[in-house]
């Protein structure tokens, strides 16, 4: 498998600084925004989309460097009750397949998104629970009138492009947990799969291989991120799981984003590699960096060094014992 990072930590550093730096740190493949939560800074999608001059440029500063591009990624909430929003993240996520399709780009990675409770919503409605049955109620009605419909537009989009969407299991967003995602996954088509993220499944009480195993036994999973969670089971005693505090507030939030290697142990990187060989996923595994309390450049570096300990990089062998 091949070492990743998504490129939105470096909005820093212009197109060709970011491409030497995360060469230079041994990485072998990008992860590149194209609108939406990400943002766009090194990748002008409209530009791109005109000009096969542009597209090839764009390339090759990439390739001459010994990197490919893993996937694009347009987070964003395409079923937003808010419709200039949706209809916003939906040109972008319709844009970047098409960009995609033309650079030989096999993943596009986003949200599900999450409706509003009803036609006449304003704002996002997350329900997590199924009593009062109101909220098994809206739960329902987003799922039969907003997401089915709207993803089933779009994988097939996906799949007259021939590109895949992983879907990024997330909180506050419709699918966010392997169930969601195979449901979704079942209602739409084989493009449709999991942009897996180990730290918004520890938080949520999910093993990370065991989620490995079950998407990959559906051949569902488009895309990995490293990330890493600490949960403070102390602060979880006061706050819960579902705790609303501030992301800035490490010493009393009951878990908390960290780079590779500062939330769970290398064995347990080590076997979630192994999850993701044996069960068919053998792409790239992509960084992201939130740490609170870590700087891009220390976190992003730690994060190298740290999956490299444990990445399985060549092709498994025949048995060469039997």
């Amino acid at each position: 498998m091949k070492i990743g990072v998504f490129t939105v930590l470096f909005q820093d550093k212009s197109f060709e600084e970011m491409l030497d730096y995360v060469a230079a740190a041994g990485v072998t493949a990008v992860e590149i925004g194209t609108g939406g939560n990400p943002g766009n800074h090194f990748c002008d999608v409209d530009a791109l989309l005109a000009s096969e001059t542009e597209r090839d440029s764009f390339l090759a500063a990439i390739h001459n460097r010994g990197l490919t591009i893993s996937a694009f990624s347009c987070h964003d909430n395409g079923v937003s009750p808010n419709q200039t929003e949706a209809d916003l993240a939906h040109e972008t996520l319709v844009k970047t397949i098409k960009l995609a399709s033309l650079l030989n780009v096999p993943v596009v990675n986003t949200f599900s998104g999450v409706p509003g409770s009803d036609d006449d919503a304003k704002h996002p409605n997350w329900p997590v629970t199924p009593w009062p049955t109101a909220y098994s109620d809206i739960y329902t009605w987003q799922w039969e009138e907003k997401l089915i419909p709207y993803w089933k537009e779009v994988a097939e989009i996906a799949q007259a492009h021939d590109v895949k969407i992983g879907i990024e299991l997330h909180a506050g967003f419709s699918v966010h947990t392997p169930h969601t995602l195979l449901k979704l996954r079942e209602a739409t088509n084989e493009s449709i799969g999991a942009n897996l993220d180990p730290s918004h499944l520890w938080w949520q009480g999910i093993d990370p291989v065991a989620a490995i195993k079950i998407l990959g036994r559906a051949n569902a999973i488009h895309h990995f991120h490293a990330k890493d969670t600490y949960i403070d089971q102390d602060n979880v005693n006061m706050y819960g799981l579902t705790d609303m505090q501030p992301y800035s507030e490490v010493a009393t939030r009951a878990w908390t984003f960290r780079t590779v290697g500062y939330g769970h142990s290398p064995q347990v990187w080590s076997e979630m590699i192994s999850a993701l060989r044996t069960y068919g996923y053998d792409y790239v595994i992509s960084i992201e960096h939130e740490d609170p309390i870590m700087s891009i450049e220390e976190g992003f570096q730690k994060a190298v060094a740290n999956l490299t300990s444990v990445n399985i990089n060549q092709p498994a062998p025949d048995l060469w014992w039997t």
